[in-house]
């Protein structure tokens, strides 16, 4: 009755998990993404928030111009890179952004004409 180790019945062998193989996508990477896609993107969010205050002229087709290098880019990568839906999407609200832009101008533009011609002139 020493106090020494008694192994548990069996012998302690532990058996391998069912399969024994590894999982089948151990040893693929997700292709990464594109960095100019997600600049796209943000950009594009930029564009179209700071279209109230016409910075939408400046930044929408820097989105847009970004998007579509990115598409381009990722196409020829043959799938070592991703990111197209990102590229897609920076390069549809580069767009929208710079549209909004020129609209706020025109009516802003517009409203600076109204009020200067319907003011009425002192005698």
């Amino acid at each position: 009755m020493g106090g020494g180790f008694v192994p548990p019945m069996g012998g302690g062998y532990v058996p391998p998990p069912p399969g024994g193989y590894a999982p089948m996508s151990a040893g693929y990477a997700a292709p990464r993404n594109d960095g100019l896609a997600i600049a796209s993107l943000v950009i594009g969010i930029l564009s179209l928030v700071c279209s109230v205050a016409c910075f939408g002229i400046v930044l929408g087709p820097i989105a847009a111009i970004m998007g579509f290098i990115s598409r381009q880019r990722i196409a020829s990568s043959g799938g070592a890179l991703g990111g197209g839906t990102l590229a897609v999407i920076g390069l549809v609200l580069g767009v929208v952004g710079f549209v909004a832009s020129v609209g706020w101008f025109f009516l802003i533009i517009s409203g600076a004409i109204n009020s200067a011609t319907t003011s009425t002139p002192t005698p």
